[in-house]
Parts: structure tokens; C-alpha cells; sequence
């Protein structure tokens, strides 16, 4: 993050901003812990591909309590959720990171470790869904999604099926895709996010993403809110 003299000498208002409302309220609010806080920050800086702010917000998260290898698996699944290439340039700034604070190989993910277990009956429903949608349109994409996301990304053990989720909800309205909510909304919740906390997440969002994008959030979340079980 730029420092508050830089701010306050282009934007005083925005550095006014800044300080009481962003770090001094809503980074405090109870909702979110601080450690999901910069889950959500550092995925939006990931999906939108703003490097400028990363450093500030990567060792933010380290001292959070977001481990090295949570980090790299952020930075890992949000290539398949937000494009290779910005994947590549969080890599250029992680890099930087983790050499000023020492951290190591060994406290990084396997490449191929051994795999959470699979709930074959869930997969084998969303295979078949997304399958008869669109198996004729895109078969490669079909495929891929089957074979790469839900049969290895997802069940990638370095980073919990939770925070996965966070992350792919927070990237999804990071870049507007709000067709995709519903589903990964609905499986954020399977996987532990409660109602408030997802309700917290785009309110945080609000400041980093703009109202517009927060907005548009809303209606998927309030449909997906209301059709859940009670």
C-alpha cells in the first residue's frame, strides 16, 4: 500500500478514507477474522492483477497467520479461477516476499502431495450437470473441469476446502462473474462459511472491488441465502 503521504499528497480525502474507515473500521469489524480478511484482500489483488498494493497486503497476511504454502496455493488455484498470467505476476511479487522473510522450499506445498478424499457421489452429480450443458459445446472444457479442478485443485490439502472457497468467491466478485456465485456461494457454505461471514466478505469486498461490484453481488447472495435449508 502506498504510504499515507503519497495518498494524502494527490487524494487527502482518500488517505482520510483510508485510515478511519478502510484500516480503522472495517479491517476491525468482527465478522471476518483478520487472517480471512487478507484471504479475501490478496485474492482480489490477484484476480484483478493489482501488484502495486501486493507487498503491503502479502506480509499483512503472513503476519495474519496465513502460512507460505497457504499463499502459494492461493496463488496456484486463482491461475485456474483468474488467468495464468496473473497468477504469474503474483509469483514476481510473492518471490520478493518470501525471500525478505526467509522462507524456504520447505514451507511449500508439494507439487503432488496426496490428495483430500473425493465425495464421489456430489462430484459424479456436477460432473453429469455441467456434462449434459455443455459436453457438446466444449468437451475440452468439460473435461479439464472433471480431470484438473474437481478431481485435483480442490483437493489440493495445503489450503482447506474453506479458505479454497473464500478465495474463489472472492475472485469471482473481485471480477464481476456473479453467474458463477450460486454454486460456489452454495459450496463456500457446505464447506463451513457461514451466512454471516459470507455476508461480511462483501462488505469487506465493497472497498477493495467498488460498491458496483459488491452490489451486483448481493441479489446472487440473497437468492442463494434464502433457498438454503434452514
Amino acid at each position: 500500500m502506498r504510504g499515507p503521504n503519497d495518498i494524502r499528497i494527490v487524494a487527502p480525502a482518500l488517505e482520510k478514507y483510508t485510515q478511519e474507515r478502510l484500516l480503522g473500521d472495517v479491517w476491525k469489524r468482527p465478522g471476518l477474522s483478520a487472517r480471512d480478511r487478507s484471504i479475501v484482500t490478496f485474492a482480489v489483488l490477484i484476480a484483478r492483477n493489482q501488484t502495486i498494493e501486493m507487498p503491503y497486503y502479502l506480509n499483512l497476511a503472513l503476519d495474519n497467520g496465513v502460512k507460505p504454502r497457504e499463499i502459494s496455493e492461493i496463488i496456484t488455484h486463482l491461475a485456474f479461477y483468474s488467468g495464468w498470467s496473473n497468477a504469474v505476476s503474483a509469483v514476481a511479487v510473492a518471490k520478493d516476499v518470501f525471500a525478505r522473510r526467509k522462507i524456504g522450499p520447505d514451507q511449500l506445498p508439494a507439487p503432488s502431495p496426496q490428495l483430500l478424499p473425493l465425495d464421489e457421489a456430489a462430484e459424479a452429480q456436477r460432473a453429469s450437470r455441467v456434462g449434459e450443458q455443455f459436453g457438446a459445446i466444449a468437451p475440452g472444457v468439460v473435461r479439464n473441469t472433471t480431470e484438473l479442478l474437481f478431481r485435483d485443485l480442490w483437493l489440493r490439502p495445503d489450503l482447506a476446502p474453506r479458505d479454497r472457497s473464500l478465495v474463489t468467491v472472492s475472485a469471482l466478485i473481485a471480477s464481476g462473474q456473479v453467474a458463477q456465485m450460486p454454486y460456489h456461494l452454495n459450496r463456500a457454505m457446505d464447506n463451513g462459511l457461514t451466512q454471516a461471514q459470507a455476508s461480511e466478505v462483501i462488505t469487506h469486498l465493497a472497498f477493495y472491488v467498488g460498491w458496483p461490484n459488491a452490489f451486483s453481488a448481493l441479489p446472487v447472495a440473497k437468492d442463494v441465502f434464502e433457498k438454503r435449508p434452514k
